[in-house]
């Protein structure tokens, strides 16, 4: 859990760090590489698994996946903030080192020769990034959280995701009646979704790595929609060994995403990055960055290969 935890936050400050910079930052840093994702078929009504902890019912999103030669079910993080699906490798060590029957091609320490299944759905790529991070696989304890690696956009944009928060289930498929539904941004592997906040038109990063958090945003936005003497809850992050401040407080508010008016209960803003950072952010038109505890009483369908969204 520990290292998991390290995974979700150093993700969300990776990605806040992208998102403060703005669209110059972004695109002259964070350009993915290639897409070196095969899939085959689609899955449908994939049951989803909430990472808990005492503060945050809603941690990070776990997917069931299977790896073959392999009979137990591991788990992969889906991060729609992280724009390449990796594997950890202390976990996939662990495995290799256990279950010789699977055959895990490890080429180096840092790359990996893959197959995973998410039921029917068939993702293989024979370089597979493998990040320093990770737990032994506990096959023995049912209730173990066996994570293995994190589901990247690049599997979004070979299939559509639907997220039915809730019924807890999720689906990767390759067609949908698009009746209904509003475009979005889809620039380099990040989901850009138009939404109204304050009267004021932005575009929200989603970043479904960051599910503790409904809304981050810059400072003076966060002091302009937060609940005058409500309760602030702070945080410790670290982006590159510089520490930071992740402070959340309680909101009354209504943001409009696409078609649907949700209601915005928290606010956080991220104290640490420059002043310039800021000014970029606010330039390029990028209002701030949700996660998933925005939409849990929603589905959600993102079709990110023609840039189409829908909230129900």
């Amino acid at each position: 859990m520990k290292i998991l935890k390290k995974i979700v936050l150093g993700f969300l400050i990776s990605t806040a760090i992208v998102l403060i910079g703005g669209y110059v930052y972004m695109n002259e840093k964070f350009s993915p590489p290639e897409n070196g994702l095969t899939v085959l078929n689609e899955t449908q009504n994939i049951p989803i698994r909430w990472v808990h902890d005492n503060e945050a019912p809603y941690s990070a999103l776990l997917v069931p996946v299977n790896i073959p030669g392999i009979d137990e079910t591991l788990f992969m993080q889906l991060d729609s903030g992280s724009p390449v699906t990796v594997f950890y490798k202390a976990s996939l060590q662990s495995i290799d080192n256990e279950l010789k029957k699977a055959r895990l091609k490890i080429k180096d320490s840092t790359r990996v020769n893959l197959t995973f299944h998410i039921k029917e759905l068939r993702i293989t790529s024979e370089d597979f990034k493998l990040m320093d991070y990770g737990n032994k696989i506990d096959f023995k304890n049912r209730d173990a959280e066996n994570i293995i690696g994190t589901i990247g956009t690049d599997l979004l944009e070979k299939r559509i995701l639907v997220l039915d928060f809730p019924n807890s289930r999720c689906s990767f498929i390759e067609t949908v009646n698009e009746t209904g539904f509003s475009e979005f941004e889809f620039t380099k592997r990040r989901i850009l979704l138009p939404a109204k906040l304050g009267g004021q038109n932005i575009q929200l990063l989603y970043d479904s790595g960051t599910s503790g958090y409904e809304f981050i945003t810059d400072e003076t936005t966060w002091e302009k929609f937060r609940i005058p003497n409500g309760k602030i809850k702070t945080e410790k992050g670290n982006s590159w060994g510089k520490e930071l401040k992740v402070i959340s407080a309680p909101a009354n508010e209504k943001i409009k995403i696409g078609n649907s008016d949700l209601p915005l209960r928290e606010v956080t803003h991220i104290k640490g990055v420059s002043k310039i950072q800021t000014v970029l952010m606010r330039s390029s038109g990028m209002g701030g960055m949700v996660g998933n505890r925005l939409f849990l009483n929603r589905k959600i369908i993102l079709d990110c290969k023609r840039e189409k969204f829908k909230l129900e």
